[in-house]
């Protein structure tokens, strides 16, 4: 797993120079949340014929923050365009496949203010939405810290909005 673009760069870098002597060390690496960092390199080899696998193989299981290199020896036997494609697309398949993928839940932080009356209902709302407490602080009004899926954020505020205007807090 590679967390940044300049993380990816350097692990493929990193690559090519432990296996110099290959006749190729072609790549491909997706990065960021919404994958907003593409590249693939076919190394030598005729144009679309290696990265671009590599890359399909990774974007046909939809993950992200991957780099991967696949290393060639020349055999003494001609592929063609056709079966460098295969050969390549399969092996990046191979490797995704037998490697552990996990999971990114991607959140946001909320941070709410309430008096103490109201403290019990917005624990239910935040124990209804699957959002989790990161930190009380109870003073004059209590401050909670919230952690929440991204995707369910808004709908979670929105529930916050609708409490507060019925309970006449706004």
């Amino acid at each position: 797993m590679v967390e940044t673009e300049d993380e990816a760069k350097t692990w493929i870098k990193e690559m090519k120079i432990k296996y110099k002597d290959a006749t190729h060390n072609c790549s491909a690496y997706v990065v960021g949340i919404q994958k907003e960092h593409k590249f693939y390199d076919d190394n030598g080899e005729p144009h679309g014929t290696a990265g671009r696998p590599i890359l399909g193989a990774i974007d046909s299981l939809d993950v992200t923050n991957v780099a991967i290199v696949v290393t060639r020896y020349f055999g003494g036997k001609k592929l063609g365009v056709r079966g460098l494609i295969d050969a390549y697309s399969q092996v990046a398949r191979d490797a995704l496949e037998s490697s552990e993928i996990t999971c990114l839940l991607v959140t946001s932080e909320i941070r709410i203010l309430t008096d103490y009356k109201h403290v019990d209902r917005i624990h239910y709302l935040i124990k209804d939405n699957g959002a989790k407490i990161l930190q009380e602080v109870f003073l004059a009004d209590v401050e909670i810290q919230v952690s929440i899926a991204k995707n369910q954020a808004e709908p979670f505020v929105e529930q916050l909005r609708m409490f507060a205007k019925q309970a006449n807090v706004i």
